[in-house]
């Protein structure tokens, strides 16, 4: 996951030192990384480095967000699409502690990205002075790496280190927090890339008598079920994996950061894991005989009751991390390492077979969701509009070509089963943490990773709102995001879960909610609200023939509930259809 640098200038040479501050050390170590694109929100503490980008304007393009959590968000959208480490910066205090939220979102997501936070004064820390916060503590637990700097001669170092560990072996958030003398300090630049850091081992050699092993289960198994995670996309190994599954015949279910590894219509794929996927994949799951897990971290979302998941399978897990190595599922066969490496060496090994009859099993399920859900779901016979057919408008009207970006909920579920991908890095969603507000500020900075394609990002009218001041950002870029918000009035995932588990007692889950489409006007975005049906092909049409950003708010049925659901507690098998 190496990004492209651009050409140094003579200036900016390694070979040559320079005298200059802290805060234009900063400017040209982003260069050398190649980073020329930041989310950020100045203030105080990170003032210097600002006056430093002024002077960087034509070759680091800043984009100045309306909340330093929106800022993070954003970097995470640009980095997901790309594959390249996202960047952003924010001040001492709150501005760093109203990023925390984005970071620990990107911890668990596995989203490589770097923070870069001003901070006060050095002989001013531990003092409580003005906007002082301790961000390295509180930020320890949800980074990779982070570290404080104190000294201007310690910034290239600091970076160079920060970029590397972000973006090798299981990605991750790292931060730099840059006190203010620091940012003013002069000394000698000079930079070198870091291609190795002590102690630091990103991924491990994979040991081939480990991949013999993992071939000789799947060459045995009558019943193989791969399960396939996001580990595949952030390795850069989608072809790797088509070409081993089609070998060897296997069905392959996506977890949730997974959807995009593998084309929607291939016909291997299976389906969606997890509370709300599809049914064939979660029921299949416990008949299988062996799971070949690739890149995924068997989250409780995907696997249920852990003591009744898959009980009569075999396990081979394809991990980069080995703290995820039997954390969670016991790996009968471990195969450690980098899935892009490992995936060649497995399909080598691997009998080129097909599995039809298992298949056709999970083929058989598909049919009774579809009977049982989807049909329904896509062509209801209510009069109330569902978000399973707006959401699958939408993909057809791009040709199942477009990224989507979603914020958490109901909408977040529907959107994922329901949408479709011809390409790989096309999903853009907060799947670990679950953080509402986090599909605007995402889709802007998706949209600005990869302009020549269409973001299609949905939200709910909870989420929506949590960072609905990023409406403006939009507005400032003209990023072209297409917003697609299913109004329900509701916080409709806890509301499902009151409906089913608390007796319909709807406490404090109802939105009373404002005038959307007004305020997408003040921000000068165009929209349209849709509450008949009959409206909605024409609607998305138009939507998507708009030139600029758009909200396309479309009014949803109050108590729709997304099905299948694996209730909290139950096997994966117990997944219910209604």
């Amino acid at each position: 996951m190496e990004t492209k640098t651009q050409p140094l200038t003579e200036e900016a040479s390694p070979m040559k030192k320079q005298r200059m501050s802290g805060s234009e050390a900063v400017m040209q170590s982003l260069l050398h990384e190649g980073a020329n694109l930041v989310f950020g929100y100045p203030g105080g503490a990170i003032m210097p480095i600002y006056d430093a980008l002024y002077q960087y304007q034509d070759k680091i393009n800043h984009v100045l967000v309306r909340h330093e959590q929106g800022a993070v968000h954003a970097a995470q959208g640009f980095a997901r699409v790309t594959g390249k480490v996202g960047l952003c910066m924010v001040t001492s205090g709150p501005g760093a502690t109203n990023a925390v939220t984005g970071i620990a979102d990107a911890m668990v997501d596995s989203t490589p990205m770097v923070v870069i936070s001003g901070q006060v004064a050095s002989p001013l820390l531990g003092t409580d002075a003005f906007q002082e916060t301790d961000v390295v503590g509180i930020t320890q637990p949800i980074t990779k790496w982070n570290y404080q700097v104190k000294r201007a001669e310690e910034i290239p170092e600091a970076i160079a280190k920060a970029f590397y560990i972000a973006r090798t072996g299981r990605p991750g958030p790292v931060l730099i927090d840059i006190t203010k003398d620091a940012q003013f300090g002069m000394f000698d630049y000079e930079y070198k890339k870091v291609d190795k850091v002590r102690s630091y081992k990103p991924s491990s050699p994979v040991k081939k008598d480990k991949v013999a092993e993992a071939a000789q289960l799947i060459n045995l198994s009558k019943k193989p079920l791969a399960l396939v995670g996001q580990g595949v996309v952030l390795g850069g190994a989608e072809e790797e994996l088509k070409v081993f599954l089609e070998k060897a015949g296997i069905p392959a279910a996506w977890t949730l950061l997974g959807l995009s590894a593998f084309p929607s219509d291939h016909e291997l794929n299976v389906g969606m894991l997890g509370m709300h996927g599809n049914y064939g994949p979660n029921v299949k799951t416990n008949d299988s005989d062996l799971i070949i897990a690739i890149g995924m971290r068997f989250d409780d979302r995907v696997t249920g009751n852990v003591q009744k998941y898959a009980k009569n399978a075999k396990v081979v897990h394809l991990e980069i991390d080995p703290a995820e190595i039997n954390k969670i599922i016991y790996a009968d066969v471990p195969v450690v390492g980098d899935v892009k490496e490992a995936l060649p060496m497995l399909t080598e090994m691997v009998a080129e077979t097909d599995h039809k009859e298992w298949l056709q099993e999970f083929r058989a399920c598909d049919k009774i969701e579809d009977q049982k859900i989807i049909n329904e779901e896509l062509h209801p016979t209510k009069a109330g509009m569902t978000m399973g057919e707006v959401v699958r408008r939408v993909t057809e009207v791009y040709n199942d070509d477009a990224i989507m970006v979603t914020d958490v909920g109901q909408h977040q579920m529907m959107a994922s089963r329901y949408f479709k991908f011809k390409n790989t890095r096309s999903v853009v969603t907060s799947g670990g943490l679950g953080t509402m507000g986090f599909g605007l500020p995402a889709a802007l900075g998706a949209q600005l990773g990869q302009p020549e394609r269409p973001v299609c990002c949905f939200v709910g009218d909870g989420g929506f709102q949590m960072t609905i001041q990023e409406l403006g950002t939009i507005f400032q870029t003209k990023a072209p995001v297409k917003i697609i918000l299913l109004n329900n009035n509701f916080l409709g995932m806890v509301r499902q879960w009151q409906e089913m588990f608390f007796d319909r007692r709807y406490a404090s889950t109802e939105l009373v909610n404002p005038d959307f489409q007004m305020i997408a006007k003040g921000y000068g975005i165009a929209g349209e609200l849709v509450d008949s049906r009959d409206n909605l092909d024409d609607a998305v049409k138009r939507m998507a023939d708009h030139d600029g950003p758009f909200l396309l708010e479309v009014t949803v049925e109050k108590e729709g509930n997304v099905f299948p659901m694996v209730p909290t507690g139950a096997s994966v098998a117990e997944v219910r259809l209604e």
